[in-house]
């Protein structure tokens, strides 16, 4: 069988509670494997002898009679995924094979070869007064660190066949999890935001007069929440050939305006105001790549159990960090002309899309229609983001589960249109501002699901019973968890330095201030889950 096609994607299992709208018996038991699945050896005293089955109550049937007809009809599309959150179990799942990894690559890297890493790549020399070496070297490093968070989170699609937040209920509980369901949704939709301001502000710039930045955010906005709309066989097929036309526009890229290139700029400013720079910089670009590790398992539930988990590493390392290196540092490259050259300076005060266009000068048509390539390479970029907002809204809650998965992309499409639209012009102030705040809390909760993975299960022997995602009872009770959260953001916010707010610690970095709050985040959760995980075991035994 192709690993490309998802059978799944359009199976109705007899125990999917999210279509059927009851419980019903599962008929076999699930025969798991791997280091971390559950072993039902009658020696094990984490073993069930119960099915998978939940005893939560049913999921409530939202959608009747003419509106149940047309969901129906709607998912019965070719290509479209009509499952939610349910589990993908063994047998549901794709055959493997070697090209499988290929696609881990490929899709990620199509993911992050998008205009929108290199606006990242501008506030370096533009923003942060940074040179060409500065950048380049907080731009490897920085990446190939953060890149590792995702990489880490999609080994546990293929062994669980559950989506990365339902997996956030084995390491934070039932009911805390929701909270971060809750900021991953604001996270991927903030994402979707900042691609269609993008591509609405290149749009705008290769028509001139002829179509405003509203316009071009709404184009965006409906491709992206389409694609997201249709599923996971649709968006695997999508990435596995958009790297394509955005490498050759970006190559052109580099040859129009190459030799404008600035590799010599120094960093600008005292010691001290550099350093903080520095790290405000680094901070920025690893909260590109990090905030992916809440999804990163979710366009993995349908391969085998047997994927090797260090490929799967590896592969989705690989397309990660090669994508977005590449990327950002041709917008860094671009940032170091802006200065010593007149036409981009001008074009720079307008918008960044007018800025990649002035870029193409010389090329003419062509040059604009390389800029609309960069511009729509912001739904590969975004349809795997809001496709997995629409995931977590459903695992708010039963009644946020009744409502069909391309329901909410598309309720997720029209709001990242009107905030689009809305915010065009402050594009930059929300780079700033939101691409670190996110990494806060991300910051936390990746710290608790990699703790909770090595030191209480795989130093203690115990595996992950797959099939309790919806069983509260077998679920940790989340006291634990909750409460480092809120810790390591306590140590984000006296990290942190925002243009609203400076905390006491990030504001004495090199006496000018400097972000330090993703770190401050990691070691406080670092230190506080732990014991408290520990107390939690000992009072509720799970």
């Amino acid at each position: 069988m192709n690993p490309f096609r998802h059978p799944a994607a359009h199976q109705i299992p007899e125990n999917d509670i999210e279509k059927r709208g009851e419980f019903k018996e599962s008929s076999f038991n699930v025969t798991l494997s791997g280091s971390d699945f559950a072993d039902n050896s009658p020696g094990n005293p984490q073993s069930s002898s119960r099915p998978a089955t939940s005893d939560n109550a049913p999921t409530p049937v939202l959608l009747r009679g003419r509106l149940a007809k047309w969901n129906a009809k709607v998912e019965s599309l070719a290509g479209l995924e009509a499952r939610g959150i349910t589990r993908v179990l063994p047998e549901e799942k794709h055959d493997g094979a070697a090209m499988g990894y290929l696609q881990m690559f490929t899709l990620w890297f199509s993911i992050n070869v998008v205009v929108n890493n290199l606006a990242v790549g501008f506030l370096g020399p533009l923003v942060f007064n940074l040179g060409w070496v500065d950048c380049v070297c907080l731009v490897l490093f920085a990446n190939a660190l953060s890149a590792c968070g995702a990489a880490y989170t999609s080994t546990f699609g293929p062994q669980s066949g559950n989506r990365t937040m339902i997996l956030g209920r084995y390491f934070m509980g039932y009911w805390p999890s929701k909270l971060a369901c809750i900021l991953n949704v604001i996270l991927q939709v903030g994402w979707g935001i900042i691609a269609s301001i993008i591509a609405g502000q290149m749009l705008s710039a290769v028509n001139g007069a002829g179509l405003t930045i509203a316009v071009g955010c709404a184009i965006s906005a409906l491709c992206i929440g389409l694609v997201a709309a249709f599923g996971i066989a649709i968006l695997h097929t999508y990435e596995r050939y958009a790297w394509i036309p955005q490498v050759f526009a970006l190559l052109i890229l580099i040859g129009s305006a190459g030799h404008n290139f600035n590799t010599s700029l120094q960093s600008i400013g005292p010691p001290g105001t550099v350093t903080a720079n520095r790290c405000s910089f680094f901070a920025l670009q690893f909260s590109v790549a990090i905030s992916f590790c809440t999804i990163g398992a979710d366009f993995y539930v349908y391969y085998p159990t047997n994927t090797s988990r260090r490929l799967t590493f590896f592969m989705t390392w690989a397309g990660m960090w090669t994508s977005l290196i590449f990327v950002n540092l041709i917008g860094v490259a671009i940032a170091t002309g802006v200065a010593t050259t007149p036409g981009w300076a001008t074009a720079y005060a307008t918008s960044s899309g007018a800025l990649l266009l002035a870029c193409y000068d010389g090329l003419g048509a062509f040059g604009g229609f390389c800029t609309v390539l960069l511009a729509l390479g912001g739904i590969a970029n975004n349809a795997p983001a809001t496709y997995a907002a629409g995931l977590s809204c459903q695992v708010l809650g039963r009644y946020f589960k009744a409502i069909p998965r391309w329901i909410w992309c598309l309720f997720l499409m029209v709001v990242e249109l009107v905030c689009a639209v809305a915010g065009r012009d402050h594009l930059f102030t929300i780079f700033e501002d939101f691409l670190p705040l996110m990494s806060y809390w991300v910051c936390p909760w990746l710290t608790i699901v990699f703790e909770e993975h090595m030191l209480f299960h795989k130093l203690r022997g115990i595996p992950f019973d797959w099939s309790a995602w919806e069983d509260q009872k077998r679920l940790p009770v989340g006291i634990a968890a909750l409460f480092s959260f809120l810790i390591g953001w306590a140590g984000a916010i006296v990290g942190m330095d925002q243009v609203w707010y400076q905390g006491p610690v990030g504001s004495k970095i090199g006496g000018y201030g400097g972000d330090i709050g993703a770190w401050l985040a990691i070691a406080f959760t670092c230190v506080a889950y732990p014991p408290l995980r520990y107390l939690e075991l000992m009072k509720f035994g799970r």
